[in-house]
This record gives C-alpha cells, sequence and structure tokens, in this order.
C-alpha cells in the first residue's frame, strides 16, 4: 500500500464593496460579501484542494491546466478545476481531506456541514472524509482583519 500526502495553500482578497461578483468558497455562494480579485471564481477552497493534489501528483492544475481552460474556453468555475485535479490521481485514492480557513467573513460555523458535503459530492467522497475548521487567526493578518480568505489543505491518498 503507498499512502501520500499533499498540502495546498490558497488565498484572495475581496472585491471592492459594490462589486456584483459571488463570493463562492467550497462550489456554494455566500451573499452578502464581494468575490474575490480572480481570473476565475476565485473559490479559495477548491483551488486550495487543487494545490494540495498537485503536490500529490506534480501536476500543475492551476499554473498551466487551469489557465488553458479560462483562455481557451472561458472557464471561470473552479469545480471545473477540481475535476481536472482529481483526473491526475491516477490509481491514487483520496482517504481523507483537511481543511483549514482563516477569514474574519464570511462566518463559516454555521454553513460547515454544508460546505463538507458539497465538497465531498464533488470529490465523490464521504461527508466524513472532509474535515473543516474555521478561524479568525485573532485578526492578526490581512484575512483575519477581512480583507480575503486564505485556506490550507492537507490530503492523504492511498495505493492499494
Amino acid at each position: 500500500m503507498k499512502i501520500r500526502t499533499g498540502i495546498g495553500q490558497d488565498s484572495h482578497r475581496f472585491l471592492s464593496e459594490d462589486s456584483t461578483k459571488p463570493c463562492i468558497l467550497g462550489g456554494l455562494v455566500f451573499e452578502d460579501i464581494p468575490g474575490f480579485r480572480a481570473n476565475s471564481d476565485g473559490d479559495v477552497i477548491f483551488h486550495t484542494i487543487c494545490n494540495a493534489i498537485s503536490s500529490v501528483t506534480g501536476e500543475i492544475i492551476l499554473g498551466i491546466r487551469a489557465d488553458e481552460l479560462l483562455e481557451k474556453e472561458g472557464i471561470t468555475d473552479s469545480s471545473v478545476y477540481l475535476q481536472e485535479a482529481l483526473k491526475t490521481l491516477g490509481k491514487q485514492q483520496i482517504s481523507h481531506v483537511a481543511l483549514t480557513i482563516e477569514a474574519f467573513r464570511p462566518k463559516f460555523l454555521k454553513r460547515i456541514p454544508e460546505l463538507r458535503e458539497n465538497i465531498a459530492r464533488e470529490m465523490n467522497l464521504d461527508a466524513s472524509q472532509v474535515g473543516i475548521t474555521a478561524t479568525t487567526g485573532e485578526g492578526l493578518t490581512d484575512f483575519g482583519c477581512g480583507k480575503g480568505v486564505q485556506c490550507f489543505c492537507i490530503i492523504t491518498t492511498v495505493e492499494n
């Protein structure tokens, strides 16, 4: 049995308060918050998972494949990028996804079960295989002060 661990990180700043771009995290829309400064939808959670998968496979998704999808097909939906990342796993199967989100806003506590379900569905996992924690970081960073969202991910894969 081969076990691999991948780590990923991503962050984006919010657009101005008058922006109409939706705030999308983990494939869900968060109301009353501007979207992110990004060429795509800026889904920090899905981007972080893509980066964690890239650290397992060595395949660069966000810097290469996602850019190609954006430039050639106009695709800005990060769930498509996540599906591309999952294709690179080959025989590796994800056994667990752990996410830590740092942000003052939006408030995540009440939406964590919904996020777990949606992420699991996107990744063809059971929700019990997805763990999520969130913190404001005591306001010590721009993310904890409400200027954007930062996320870290660790994935564990196995190959029998």
